[in-house]
């Protein structure tokens, strides 16, 4: 398997290496945690005129109908900038919606590549693990869903003009578009600095995407993986650039500190964990892109699990070869730290991911 990128992915990617190398500075994201706003409005408008935003909708909304791998190319370098918009869950869902969404659903797309609008999704319960069937449950109400049930914490669930959630059905487990206005919220801030909120369904309204055969809502898990871990390889690059100017530059005893040979092996072992967790990430997207979503399970399982253990290791090895500034708050490493942390979060830590593998066996 060649895990190259093509033409246009290889375009893509120095696209949204010279936007985001340019808009996130330190001082921006110091003066954006400052403001309480609940993302970079300005550099969300910058992704959509650049077109990283439209790339992954379909055509029906004026996108170029871009796949999985895309959607990765980007997510991963939202990650190595730790860039604060609402990439992820966005492009997860309308990915999604694309995948298994009507024409008119799709057409609704239209306004996130324009980056007037947000989306977010909704996967995952309250003592539920993300392959769970969902306790949420959803009935038929005249010519309409309404679903009852709750959601855990969803990283911009305000801010998103549509939620997609996963319910139980008298015949399977559907997905459903809902409006957050029609959601009770307790709204949180993840310690990466995002707003989230938990959703309480209470005779919601929900559009069903797709059909109720659990097709769409494992096409959800399974994208939603994608997401996660390509932005947690991006997040343990990010780190292992900065640790690396670091150490090249830091001096004790008249010496770098990347002259020690303890210091190399450390740092050797990082580079390890990122090659590892991007293997998993570009295999997952391109089995996913090629259809092959029960071969992408165990690349997608794999990486999960690298990204809950070996990456999150890596992270604490780049603070420990900062020494105390890799804690400091006004330094930048921590912004990677918040966000690794709360990915392998997300994913239900080491424990949940070795049990998945095992299902998968």
């Amino acid at each position: 398997m060649d895990f190259n990128l093509d033409e246009t992915q290889t375009d893509l990617r120095e696209l949204a290496v010279d936007l985001l190398g340019r808009e996130v500075t330190s001082a921006r994201l110091e003066a954006h945690e400052k403001s309480g706003a609940p993302y970079d409005a300005a550099l969300w408008r910058s992704l959509a005129q650049a077109g990283l935003l439209g790339v992954c909708l379909p055509e029906e909304a004026g996108g170029a109908g871009l796949g999985p791998v895309e959607m990765a190319v980007i997510l991963r370098e939202i990650g190595a900038h730790v860039a604060p918009v609402p990439t992820e869950q966005s492009l997860v869902t309308a990915q999604v919606i694309a995948r298994y969404g009507s024409r008119e659903q799709r057409e609704a797309l239209a306004p996130l590549a324009d980056g007037e609008i947000s989306l977010a999704a909704a996967p995952s319960e309250p003592g539920r693990d993300l392959g769970a069937p969902p306790a949420t449950t959803a009935r038929e109400d005249g010519s309409g869903w309404v679903l009852h049930g709750a959601k855990s914490t969803t990283p911009y669930a305000a801010q998103a003009a549509r939620i997609l959630v996963p319910a139980t059905t008298g015949t399977g487990v559907g997905l459903f578009l809902v409006d957050p206005a029609e959601t009770t919220q307790h709204r949180v801030t993840l310690s990466t600095g995002e707003p989230a909120a938990a959703l309480s369904l209470a005779g919601t309204p929900g559009e069903l995407v797709g059909a109720e055969d659990g097709v769409a809502a494992d096409g959800l898990r399974r994208l939603v993986l994608a997401g996660n871990i390509a932005v947690t390889s991006g997040v343990l690059a990010g780190a292992l650039a900065l640790t690396t100017e670091y150490i090249r530059t830091r001096r004790q005893f008249d010496r770098a500190l990347a002259e020690f040979q303890a210091v190399t092996v450390q740092i050797a072992d990082v580079y390890i964990a990122g090659r590892a967790l991007d293997v998993a990430v570009w295999s997952g997207a391109w089995r996913l892109a090629e259809g092959a979503d029960a071969e992408a399970e165990a690349d997608l399982a794999v990486g999960a699990l690298t990204a809950t253990d070996q990456a999150l290791r890596a992270l604490y090895t780049c603070q420990h070869l900062h020494g105390g500034i890799g804690v400091d708050v006004t330094y930048p490493l921590h912004r990677y730290f918040a966000w690794g942390k709360h990915h392998a979060h997300l994913l239900g830590g080491v424990e949940a991911r070795l049990d998945m593998i095992g299902a998968l066996v």
